[in-house]
């Protein structure tokens, strides 16, 4: 069978979202909250892409918003729960959340202080983020319990403080982490915070949660919940993830714009690192390119870059069983999660399309972006 990334009906540049492969990552989900009986959410800063919503709202409970743009998305492209999370609020973001989200978390007592009564006035459930100190992000760009980290509320500060009013706690200490952190997380959180929990409604368990990749234990998270849930009834679980929805659902298609040479050979795309897989550079990470394999493993091996005038807008090097042409395209997996929400228009390099491969087998482009974008983005 040919591979439908290579058909001209998808164009280059261009994101593609498989649709079967979307909806096996939501149906495991709902075998963990069927379950378990936690909510699992959408966290949009990893997944935003509101034309496959209508099946993600299928599956899921609602969305996480960071702010009021997301909540705003949550609340009229999907119109399930919208649950709302920033390290700090401005009086004209809370003035417009309070009509957008069913829950809301804190970073800070300070904050918490200054927007309580209008929270509470519109009945929303209102949640304090706390940081356990506990640490399992490999990266420490992620690592929000890294040592000197603004996000969360360390148990010393809790002392003597009076928490009316507050209904759950938000917890966010992993980044694309297995179950056994999950598991070592709760006892962290029962470790620092356990005298707390029996007088709450809710515990939210951020996300970092990859439990779509392949390999991970969904039995022992399945069990890890259960026997949470068990020792505190009292509490509502809540999980946001947001690189499990989307976890391999889809690459972006580029396709080799010219091939120049300098020491090494180098394929020049239609794609940029900087603007359209940021995370390339600043993390960095090595993405899976279709077909190929690490320099000199295969006969042909060529440096991939950006079109960017940035120098440093190249990707790394790697090798195929063929020499490259102009005009071939170039696929690179697993760049629906954490990639679409983070591109920019630098430069004016061709923002990647966005489309949707369907069950069928049919392409549907969702979307494609004009000069006009372009220019109203900058003013």
């Amino acid at each position: 069978m040919s591979d439908p990334m290579l058909s001209p009906a998808i164009p280059s540049p261009c994101y593609v979202c498989e649709e079967a492969k979307l909806e096996a990552n939501l149906q495991l989900m709902q075998r963990v909250q069927q379950e378990t009986g936690v909510d699992i959410i959408l966290a949009l800063k990893g997944f935003s892409m509101w034309s496959t919503f209508d099946l993600v709202g299928q599956y899921l409970k609602g969305c996480t918003a960071s702010s009021v743009w997301e909540a705003k998305l949550a609340k009229y492209e999907m119109g399930k729960e919208v649950h709302a999370y920033s390290p700090a609020y401005k009086p004209a973001d809370m003035d417009e959340l309070v009509q957008l989200v069913n829950h809301i978390s804190f970073n800070s007592l300070g904050q918490w202080q200054r927007y309580k009564e209008q929270v509470l006035t519109a009945g929303i459930s209102a949640g304090i983020r706390v940081n356990p100190e506990h640490r399992e992000a490999e990266t420490e760009l992620y690592d929000p319990s890294a040592p000197g980290s603004r996000l969360g509320i360390m148990a010393k500060d809790l002392e003597g403080v009076d928490l009316s009013g507050i209904e759950g706690f938000h917890v966010h200490n992993l980044c694309e982490c297995d179950s056994f952190a999950t598991e070592r997380t709760l006892n962290a959180v029962e470790e620092k915070f356990g005298k707390y929990l029996p007088t709450l409604k809710w515990l939210n368990l951020g996300g970092g949660h990859l439990m779509t990749r392949a390999g991970y234990d969904v039995e022992h998270l399945i069990a890890t919940l259960k026997a949470f849930k068990a020792r505190y009834p009292n509490l509502h679980v809540i999980m946001e993830p947001g690189s499990a929805v989307a976890w391999q659902t889809g690459p972006l298609v580029a396709e080799v714009v010219d091939i120049v040479e300098n020491r090494d050979k180098i394929a020049i795309l239609d794609i940029s690192a900087t603007a359209h897989m940021p995370d390339v550079l600043e993390m960095p990470y090595r993405p899976v390119v279709r077909g190929a394999g690490e320099a000199g493993e295969k006969a042909f091996t060529y440096k991939l870059g950006g079109n960017s005038c940035l120098a440093g807008d190249v990707i790394d090097l790697y090798s195929f069983d063929h020499e490259l042409q102009i005009g071939e395209r170039i696929i690179f997996e697993d760049m629906i999660h954490y990639t679409m929400v983070k591109t920019t228009f630098f430069n004016g390099v061709e923002h990647p399309s966005i489309g949707i491969l369907h069950k069928d087998g049919e392409f549907e482009l969702v979307k494609s972006f004009s000069y006009e974008e372009f220019r109203a983005k900058l003013s």
